[in-house]
């Protein structure tokens, strides 16, 4: 089938005319059959003569620099693939303002044919299938730069010990009330680092990189869509914050050691039955 299709185009490009699409193009890298009458290049818009993942598309200027330090990021065959394919779906004329293309009268036509040369269909007048947010307009080398500052600023810029130094005044007129403060702490730092070990886990592609999974695919799939989501930014994003929540929490349990030395031993204690568990459940799931 595919042979006859490919006389066919040859064909009509010889004639000057436009080939039918009343043609089923089997996709052997995705195992999907494809049917072009529907006007939808299925959920992944591979061709057979798909280039690698790994290459690089193109180079696009950053919308957050300043003008005098402006980076330039590599953007990869893969995250074009994974633009075009759900949850976003995007038409030629969002992933056009991705790639910093300039708006023209025949703009999509030219990106949709370099993208047929690399293996990648766009079909005209495709609609979009996510809600467009400030996070589409950056390519994914750039929502990681934006994830990784912001960490860096959680961890070094966050008041936490201020924060927590002004909440605890509030909670310490009562020691017996500061004591249960101190264990709902400490099960709050418990909760925190699961999660916050959770998604230090994902192992989502990004860029030029596919790592192989670490989690289950029953919620990694589910990590995968959020970071295709934010291109990248979602996960460390969460991260970032709850290692500023943490901090919080340390800082907290300190402050209300000072005020009540008496309840060193409750806190101590508490703090060191969460130690001797929690090292050996991760130690267990990095194994798995």
């Amino acid at each position: 089938m595919l042979a006859k299709h490919l006389a066919r185009q040859k064909k009509c490009k010889l004639e000057g005319r436009r080939p039918s699409v009343s043609v089923l193009i089997t996709t052997s890298r995705q195992g999907t059959n494809v049917d072009e009458n529907s006007g939808f290049i299925g959920d992944l818009p591979l061709l057979k003569r798909v280039s690698a993942p790994s290459d690089v598309f193109c180079s696009v200027p950053g919308r957050l620099s300043l003008l005098s330090s402006t980076s330039k990021y590599k953007v990869t065959v893969g995250e074009v693939q994974r633009r075009l394919s759900p949850p976003e779906c995007l038409n030629a004329s969002l992933l056009g303002g991705v790639l910093r293309r300039a708006k023209s009268k025949n703009g999509g036509r030219l990106l949709r044919e370099k993208l047929e040369k690399i293996g990648l269909n766009l079909p005209a007048g495709r609609r979009k299938a996510a809600n467009v947010t400030l996070l589409t307009s950056l390519v994914e080398g750039e929502a990681i730069h934006l994830a990784r500052d912001f960490g860096y600023v959680c961890e070094t810029e966050f008041p936490a010990r201020q924060v927590a130094e002004y909440l605890s005044r509030q909670h310490s007129s009562d020691p017996t009330e500061s004591y249960r403060r101190k264990e709902l702490i400490h099960a709050t730092k418990q909760v925190t680092k699961e999660l916050m070990d959770l998604l230090n886990q994902d192992r989502s592609p990004l860029c030029n990189t596919r790592p192989q999974h670490i989690l289950d695919p029953s919620i990694q799939r589910h990590l995968t869509h959020f970071s295709l989501i934010s291109h990248g930014f979602g996960s460390p994003a969460i991260v970032a914050a709850l290692t500023a929540i943490q901090n919080f929490l340390t800082e907290s349990l300190k402050h209300l050691d000072k005020m009540y030395p008496s309840g060193n031993s409750l806190s101590v204690s508490s703090s060191q039955g969460l130690q001797d568990t929690k090292p050996k459940d991760l130690g267990n799931d990095l194994k798995k």
